[in-house]
This record gives structure tokens, C-alpha cells and sequence, in this order.
């Protein structure tokens, strides 16, 4: 039987698995308390401080924004080593010393007075946010409880989607009473309490999450269904980065309130925390064709109502569910797709097109923006959806469905 009491500690030797263990909720608030706040002080520090820096250093906003450009392909040049030290050295460590990594990042960029060393800054940012957020977290719930880790990866992104809501208010406080550089500081100080929460839990010895690795050849990623999955996350990838970057900017060039925007966090929420209340879930590769299916029908909403405040509202709160959803997936799809003690590798390798093309995403929208009008960003997302739906349709073919844990237990 698998001893789930400690979820980041001491596997066991057996390989069986309880069909449906008791996940401990401390370590679920533990995770997703540090997830909330390596996110908030890392991926979007720009949010709340990168006008004001560009301001300040009179470097030309393009300039700034390169910075977390850099960030995102730094995490996918480091990703294919990240599933190793996974599997290596455990989760706490990894997670552990990613959030180090974020902290000392933030100090070099409050401290920074040339474009070099901003970017040099942004480059340990870039391995720090590979190391310590959700992909390292989801890999180690992963390798100790299977499928059985879904929900408590439902329930630390609940956590983890609240950064916005708690760290660019507090950035944008910070800014304005103490300037950008105490602001940066502050976060890098406040990702220790991260690292805090994180040393607080059990420690996972090297190996220890390889637990076939010395009873048999390790696991081997089926191939096509191995490339579907790193499409579909590369194609998710490419719609989140690129309309985080401009839709305020189409909505306040059409004439609409810019505060829609804030439907997207809110339908983010409210699809996982739907998700998290399922008694039983659904299959992950099922729950995949229907948000790639929504997604084509969600931006066909946007182009047809794209003058009318209701319709444009609708679309913003559609996407957002959906994407929230689509991260959940990014989790809960190799689950299904590969063997559990492959989980780490998989993510670790077939996301690195994601976070390459989330860094190029941006510039590509401001393109066809600027050759093809507003509109355009939506058609060229229409298209991105149309892919992702066939993918998926594709996948779901090929891929046996695992059956739902049954229980929502987390005490």
C-alpha cells in the first residue's frame, strides 16, 4: 500500500499504489502558498513594475519586455534538464533551489543599471521559474500518487491563480510609495518565505522518485501521442502569451472597457474550482476535446460580437475557462498518456516548444495586428483553436482513457 502521509517524502519500494489515497491537506496549502508566490514575485513581475522601469532607465518599453522574452526561452532551453534533477534529486530540492534562483534574480534586476545586467537578471529568472513553479510540483505529486495527484494539482492552481490578484496590487503599492528597485526587492524577499514553506516539507532522498529505476529499462514516451500532447501545450501556449500581451490593447483600440480583461482570471477560476468540486472527474483526454473543441467556438463568439460589450465579455470569461482548464490538462494528460514514472522527463521535454513559442507569441500578434488590423488577432486565434481541436479530436483516438480516481479526499 502506498504510504501517502508525507506526499513529497521517502517513496516505497513497491511500486503499487493505493487506488485512492488520502492526500494531506497541509502540504496542498504548503504547495500552493509557495506556487502563489513564486508565481506573483517571478512570471508576473513585469505586470506591475516593467513601465516603471522603463521609465526610469529611459530604455524603450520593447527593450524592457525583452527581458521576459529572454526569460521564456532560457526556461526552454532548461527544461529538458529539469525533468532529470526531478527524477535526481526530488522535488523539495529542485523547487527549493528554483525559488533561490528566482530571489537572487530579483536582486541582480533591482540592482541592475545597464542592459546587461537586466538581462543577465532575467536569464536566472528564466531557470529559477523552470525550476519552482507548477511544472516541478505537478512532477512530484505525479511520481508518488499517479493519477490519484489530479486533484490536489486542481486545488494548487486555485492557489497559484490568485499571484495576479494578491502581487500586482502590492507591486503597484510598492512602486508608487518606494520606487521600482525597493519593489523588486521586496519580492525577492518575500520568494524566501517561499523557500520557507517549501524546506518545510519532508525531504525526498536522490532517486527516490525513480521507483522502477532499478527493476527494469526506464519507461519510454509513446511517440505519437507523446508529439500530439507537446503540439497541443505549444498551440495553448501560443494563445495565452500572445493575447495576455494584447487584449487590453483591442479592447481599449474597439472602444470597449479595458476592465473586461479581468473576465479572464475570473473564468480561469471558476472552471478549475468547477473542476475541483466534480465528485468524479472527468478523463483528461475527454476533458481535452472539450476545451479544444470550445476553444474555435470561443473565438468565433469574439469575431462575431466584437463591437458589442456582452458578446466581447462573454468571449473573455469563455477563454479564460477554457485556459485555466488547458493548464490543468498540461498536468493531468501525461497521467493518462505515459507511465507516471515518466511524468517528469515528458514534461520536462515535450513542453519545451511551449515556452519557446510563449516568448516569440507576443511579437507574432503585434505583426498580424499590424499588417491585418485588430481583428486579425482573433482570426489568427481562430485558426490556432481550429488546430488544437483537431489535435486533440486525434489524440483522444489513439489514447486509452484512464479511469477517474473516485474519491476527492484531501485531509
Amino acid at each position: 500500500m502506498q504510504n501517502v502521509s508525507s506526499p513529497l517524502g521517502r517513496a516505497p519500494a513497491s511500486p503499487s499504489r493505493s487506488p485512492s489515497p488520502r492526500f494531506p491537506m497541509p502540504t496542498v496549502i504548503t504547495l500552493g502558498l509557495a506556487q502563489l508566490i513564486n508565481w506573483g514575485v517571478s512570471f508576473y513581475l513585469p505586470g506591475a513594475f516593467a513601465w516603471r522601469i522603463a521609465r526610469a532607465s529611459g530604455w524603450p518599453q520593447t527593450w524592457v519586455f525583452a527581458g521576459p522574452s529572454l526569460a521564456m526561452l532560457v526556461m526552454a532551453a532548461v527544461s529538458p534538464l529539469s525533468g532529470r534533477w526531478l527524477d535526481r534529486l526530488g522535488g523539495r530540492r529542485v523547487m527549493c533551489a528554483g525559488t533561490l534562483i528566482c530571489s537572487a534574480g530579483c536582486v541582480i534586476l533591482a540592482t541592475s543599471n545597464t542592459l546587461v545586467q537586466f538581462y543577465a537578471a532575467w536569464c536566472l529568472l528564466g531557470v529559477g521559474m523552470r525550476l519552482s513553479l507548477y511544472d516541478a510540483a505537478f512532477a512530484t505529486l505525479a511520481s508518488i500518487h499517479g493519477a490519484s495527484a489530479r486533484r490536489p494539482m486542481t486545488q494548487i492552481t486555485l492557489m497559484g491563480g490568485l499571484a495576479t490578484t494578491v502581487f500586482w496590487p502590492l507591486g503597484n503599492w510598492l512602486g508608487d510609495t518606494w520606487g521600482w528597485r525597493t519593489g523588486v526587492l521586496v519580492y525577492g524577499a518575500i520568494g524566501l518565505v517561499a523557500w520557507t514553506l517549501l524546506r518545510s516539507l519532508p525531504p525526498t532522498p536522490p532517486r527516490a522518485l525513480a521507483v522502477h529505476s532499478a527493476e527494469g529499462p526506464r519507461a519510454t514516451l509513446p511517440r505519437v501521442p507523446a508529439l500530439l500532447y507537446g503540439a497541443i501545450m505549444a498551440l495553448v501556449a501560443i494563445l495565452s502569451s500572445g493575447l495576455a500581451a494584447h487584449l487590453t490593447a483591442l479592447l481599449g483600440a474597439r472602444g470597449l472597457p479595458v476592465g473586461l480583461a479581468a473576465l479572464w482570471g475570473i473564468g480561469q477560476v471558476c472552471a478549475r474550482t468547477l473542476e475541483w468540486l466534480q465528485p468524479r472527474q472527468a478523463s483528461a483526454v475527454k476533458l481535452n476535446v472539450v476545451v479544444g473543441c470550445g476553444l474555435p467556438l470561443c473565438f468565433a463568439l469574439g469575431l462575431a460580437g466584437l463591437s458589442w460589450v456582452a458578446a466581447v465579455g462573454a468571449f473573455i470569461f469563455l477563454y479564460g475557462a477554457l485556459n485555466g482548464l488547458a493548464t490543468l490538462l498540461r498536468a493531468s494528460l501525461p497521467l493518462e498518456l505515459f507511465s507516471h514514472d515518466a511524468y517528469a522527463r515528458a514534461l520536462g521535454t515535450l513542453l519545451t516548444p511551449a515556452f519557446a513559442v510563449s516568448a516569440a507569441a507576443p511579437w507574432g500578434y503585434s505583426v498580424a495586428r499590424e499588417h491585418w488590423g485588430d481583428a486579425a488577432i482573433l482570426w489568427v486565434s481562430l485558426v490556432i483553436g481550429l488546430l488544437i481541436a483537431i489535435a486533440a479530436l486525434a489524440l483522444r483516438r489513439l489514447a486509452p482513457t484512464a479511469p477517474a480516481p473516485r474519491t476527492r479526499s484531501t485531509t
